[in-house]
């Protein structure tokens, strides 16, 4: 786990998601309606917003994927540093990453100080497109900020639950999943994701454009549920902000209640 980068936490923590709009056509479009929406985040005292799979590229953009990817720590890391810095608000955001000779589907997180938190390179690879232009990333690690333990999953990755339940056995209190789901899977947002955050006793967030890019129609719904599989807050199918309170204690009790996570090494299928 990450070293906490913000101490003496005030709980609650203030979570947001930025549905953004998938029509924006360019990169430095996304970063100016990220910089356009920031002050209101700020305003409601936000400590994290989450942004959507490949915010900073778009997703649907075809053999954009290549030109518009970047090391980790290019000029869009840089530039959303640097806005992170001038709203005090950390940013978890997908990109394109450049690693080597490969391209990830990776998402990041940089503090209120500009300082990278942690990553992650998406686990599963759906049939599609996205098999033309990632590679598959390895691993899940955590970080800490202001006190609490989060993963991030993207997308696909959240639909296998061993792989939530990987990073909840590791101590997530909170997975972040930066998703691009589009209109015909309501089901997911609706009923499966959903029930993630409750088999598991964490906090989910799931982070999902809105709108139509070149051809493909977003669900949006994006929401933040709570351990007990409540959800906190919903989008709906248009762009836009919401917000929730994420209180750690929660993960506790909902874990001690229905302790899944324990339970499950005792099950013998054999």
């Amino acid at each position: 786990i990450a070293g906490d980068r913000g101490l003496g936490m005030p709980r609650p923590f203030r979570l947001a998601i930025g549905q953004s709009p998938a029509e924006l056509v360019s990169p430095q479009e996304r970063l100016d309606w990220l910089d356009s929406n920031l002050p209101k985040v700020a305003a409601q005292q936000t400590n994290l917003i989450l942004l959507p799979e490949l915010f900073a590229t778009g997703y649907n953009i075809g053999d954009e994927i290549s030109g518009r990817s970047e090391a980790a720590d290019g000029a869009t890391a840089q530039s959303i540093s640097a806005l992170a810095r001038k709203h005090s608000v950390a940013i978890h955001y997908g990109f394109a990453e450049q690693g080597g000779s490969r391209i990830y589907n990776t998402a990041q997180c940089f503090g209120p100080d500009g300082t990278l938190l942690g990553g992650h390179r998406k686990l599963a690879i759906p049939p599609g497109f996205e098999t033309k232009y990632f590679a598959q990333g390895k691993g899940c690690r955590l970080f800490t900020y202001r006190g609490l333990r989060i993963a991030t999953l993207i997308c696909y990755d959240a639909e296998f639950p061993e792989a939530v339940r990987h990073v909840a056995s590791l101590g997530a209190e909170l997975i972040l999943v930066p998703t691009a789901l589009g209109d015909q899977w309501e089901w997911v947002a609706q009923t499966m994701i959903p029930s993630r955050a409750y088999e598991n006793g964490v906090f989910l967030a799931y982070a999902n454009s809105a709108g139509v890019e070149n051809g493909m129609r977003f669900l949006g719904q994006s929401f933040i549920a709570a351990p007990d599989g409540l959800i906190l807050a919903r989008a709906g199918a248009d762009a836009g902000l919401i917000y929730a309170e994420i209180e750690p204690e929660r993960v506790a009790k909902a874990q001690s209640r229905l302790p899944y996570l324990k339970d499950a090494l005792k099950i013998r299928l054999t």
